[in-house]
């Protein structure tokens, strides 16, 4: 579903601020894989999905989103395979429209605009029911404007835009980061059953090691544009975050040192 090629990326190439964010970087997930994405800061962890995305256009390689060729795309073009949910709960939905708008506009997206109601009776239920799925009290609520939400049903509502067209590939950036643990774990569980009902390929980068281990069926682990550890099945069931600082030192020669996700 997603293979990426040798993807190299380097930002102000040539100057004194030269960063090699992604050197020949390989990633190939099967259709219906949940693969979680760790590493320090620096990395190359939101290179890659903002190089998936199309938001930064790669120095050479390829990126192929089941079978097509998506490399030179551009961003808006790229959209029609991907759904993306932000760290920022404020990213991602319009403030200013009702819960009903937003999920309508996510399901218009890619196509042409007319002079139709916007959302129809139909679709009204539709989104009452998928609210009442998130079973936090939102289904009751679909014109509130989503400026006055919670971080936590902001996000949800953004989980569901994003999936609602079911994406050939879902890219969820830190999207629990900035909830509190609580929020966060709600959102986390949303997330597992909306990708198990849909079966999507999903990339989901977070700063919590545990989080990455209970989550998804597959674990890549990032240093320095590069993916040094690459975990699933049998093996990803039975790691511990000990096993995983063990294996990073093994694979890199140095300890982890990011007390964020180490703590987290």
């Amino acid at each position: 579903m997603l293979e990426v090629n040798n993807v190299v990326k380097i930002f102000n190439p040539g100057t004194i601020n030269e960063k090699v964010a992604l050197s020949g970087l390989n990633l190939h997930l099967k259709p219906g894989d949940f693969c979680t994405v760790i590493g320090g800061n620096g990395a190359g962890k939101s290179t890659m999905l903002n190089a998936i995305a199309g938001v930064w256009e790669v120095d050479s390689g390829s990126i192929i989103i089941d079978g097509e060729n998506v490399t030179r795309l551009p961003e808006h073009k790229r959209a029609a395979y991907l759904g993306r949910v932000f760290q920022d709960p404020m990213t991602g939905t319009a403030a200013t429209m009702g819960i009903e708008e937003n999920l309508a506009l996510a399901a218009r997206r890619g196509q042409g605009r007319g002079l139709k109601w916007g959302v129809t009776k139909e679709e009204r239920e539709q989104y009452r029911e998928l609210l009442a799925s998130l079973d936090l009290g939102l289904e009751g609520r679909l014109t509130t404007k989503v400026g006055l939400l919670s971080g936590g049903q902001r996000q949800a509502v953004t989980l569901l835009m994003a999936t609602l067209k079911q994406p050939k590939l879902l890219l969820l950036d830190e999207h629990t980061a900035a909830l509190d643990p609580k929020t966060a774990a709600k959102v986390l569980e949303l997330t597992d059953k909306i990708v198990a009902k849909d079966q999507l390929t999903t990339l989901m980068i977070t700063h919590n090691m545990r989080d990455a281990i209970a989550h998804g069926n597959r674990l890549i682990m990032m240093k320095d544009g590069q993916i040094i550890l690459d975990i699933s099945g049998e093996e990803k069931k039975k790691l511990t975050v000990e096993n995983l600082l063990e294996k990073f030192s093994e694979a890199s020669g140095e300890a982890f040192a990011n007390d964020r996700m180490i703590l987290g």
